[in-house]
């Protein structure tokens, strides 16, 4: 219990005390006009209050995320409290943050734009990819999980197919609408049932007098019962309760709805704080009301949603907890339909296909949840070990490229090249030593060669980021976006 509400405090300490710093690194402008201003559309560039925003953020990057992850990341004890703590404060907040105010900075730009614009041109494409693979991936987790949750407790002759058409439609529905429409509205409803529901199963668990772990010299060793090795592993079972790169896909959507750089601590970093905490609940429940071996039959014999209805019925009872199971199941919807219009946005950017008419937005729209369906056929373990790389692969080019913006503007980098550094070198180790990569499994040689790569990947970026840097003219708009704003015509230039 000690660790669970000490972790959470930290957190919370977190945002006022780091996260105060990374704004005071970044330095906003209160004054300057942002692109929901400027670019207003009536459709993705519209204000909308800071309070709706943060709702927004926080849903759309939260998912099943935060709660499937941590449930698997509890086989591991303990030790699973140190990564969402240290995680969220340090990498994922920070993450959040600057790709939120860099997209502000650049006309509501997304990451494949940035990434353009500050790692140089021929990066766009790499990340192209890895982001639309990545938002693919995400829909179609998100509403697989749903679907599997609702399936518990609807009717027999609802099977999980038809749960899984029905939410298909809500998002093609949804996804043709203007975002104050179609997320201002619905979202803030789905906020209430999701912060009522955690705080339900967080008070629960700690007025029910359950045994929560707590993390000591003798539990901080690996509990997981398959033996599974914590580095890196555990840094990729539980993601969006840390760092996801998902969510440089989703900050910027809200970027094009903010009003004042001053919203971006509460609506960017404040968002990922409050997803740790809703982590830290989930993990100490799931480990306070089975045992390893327990709860790896669970989560194996189904997914992870088999847990999320267990825990809600003990901790809360059959009604209270169905209407925590329809509060996890809000997250996914929520994210999926996100992760499916920014997929749109990208690849319409992409193909420069402009979003004006209802012809060509599903155009685009059809194809991509024909391709989704089609993978919700796949086994739900299997998407999700390859969600987790690509989510951890975009995560990294995301911070290298918060990193090189810093840098370029003379400011503290290192709160975002540490963590990058870190990443990168977890995603190498995971793609060299796991099946779904080389299969070279864990041992020196992995971790020699991982390392290497890692040396050389970050001496590349060091070495274009100088060149980059010296053929800078002052009037550059990578040195002054803080003063000018950047008009779509101008975000990828130099």
């Amino acid at each position: 219990m000690i660790t669970l509400i000490g972790g959470i405090v930290l957190l919370i300490v977190g945002y006022f005390t780091y996260g105060r710093f990374i704004e005071k690194n970044f330095t906003v402008e209160p004054d300057r006009p942002t692109p929901a201003e400027t670019l207003r559309d009536g459709y993705d560039f519209v204000p909308m209050p800071k309070w709706k925003n943060a709702i927004i953020q926080l849903l759309n990057i939260a998912g099943t995320g935060p709660i499937f992850g941590p449930i698997m990341g509890a086989l591991y004890g303990p030790v699973a409290y140190i990564w969402i703590i240290i995680g969220a404060i340090f990498a994922g907040a920070v993450h959040d943050y600057m790709i939120g105010m860099i997209s502000l900075r650049n006309g509501g730009a997304h990451l494949p734009e940035l990434a353009s614009k500050y790692l140089g041109k021929p990066v766009k494409h790499v990340v192209n990819i890895f982001t639309m693979l990545l938002l693919l991936l995400v829909g179609t987790v998100f509403v697989t999980s749903p679907a599997n949750l609702i399936s518990s407790f609807t009717p027999s002759w609802m099977t999980i197919g038809m749960i899984t058409g029905l939410i298909f439609i809500y998002y093609i529905i949804s996804t043709v609408l203007p975002i104050d429409k179609a997320l201002g509205k619905v979202y803030p409803i789905f906020g209430a049932i999701l912060i009522i529901s955690t705080i339900a199963i967080g008070t629960s668990l700690l007025a029910g007098g359950h045994s929560i772990p707590n993390l000591t010299p003798a539990s901080m060793t690996n509990w997981h019962p398959e033996g599974t090795p914590i580095f890196p592993i555990i840094f990729f079972t539980i993601s969006c309760g840390a760092i996801s790169g998902f969510h440089a896909t989703q900050s910027p959507m809200v970027s094009r709805t903010s009003t004042n750089e001053r919203e971006g601590r509460f609506t960017f970093y404040g968002m990922m704080i409050a997803e740790g905490v809703i982590a830290m609940i989930w993990a100490a429940a799931a480990m306070s009301l089975f045992n390893g071996q327990t709860l790896s039959q669970m989560i194996a014999a189904g997914t992870p949603s088999v847990v999320v209805n267990q825990v809600s019925i003990l901790l809360l009872g059959n009604i209270l907890g169905t209407i925590a199971i329809f509060g996890v199941i809000v997250l996914p919807l929520s994210s999926g339909l996100s992760a499916f219009r920014s997929l749109r946005t990208i690849l319409a950017d992409y193909l420069n296909i402009k979003q004006d008419t209802l012809k060509k937005i599903l155009m685009l729209t059809i194809p991509l949840y024909a391709i989704s369906f089609g993978l919700t056929q796949v086994d739900f373990n299997l998407l999700w070990r390859y969600f987790n790389w690509a989510n951890q692969v975009t995560a990294v080019i995301s911070l290298l490229v918060a990193t090189r913006y810093l840098y370029l503007k003379e400011k503290n980098y290192f709160v975002t090249l540490v963590p990058a550094t870190f990443m990168l070198y977890a995603v190498v180790v995971y793609i060299v030593s796991q099946p779904i990569g080389f299969g070279l499994g864990l041992g020196t040689v992995t971790y020699a060669l991982s390392l290497i790569g890692t040396l050389l990947i970050l001496g590349q970026f060091w070495k274009s980021g100088k060149k980059q840097k010296n053929d800078l003219l002052p009037d550059s708009s990578l040195l002054t976006d803080h003063l000018t704003y950047a008009t779509p015509a101008t975000r990828s230039g130099s």
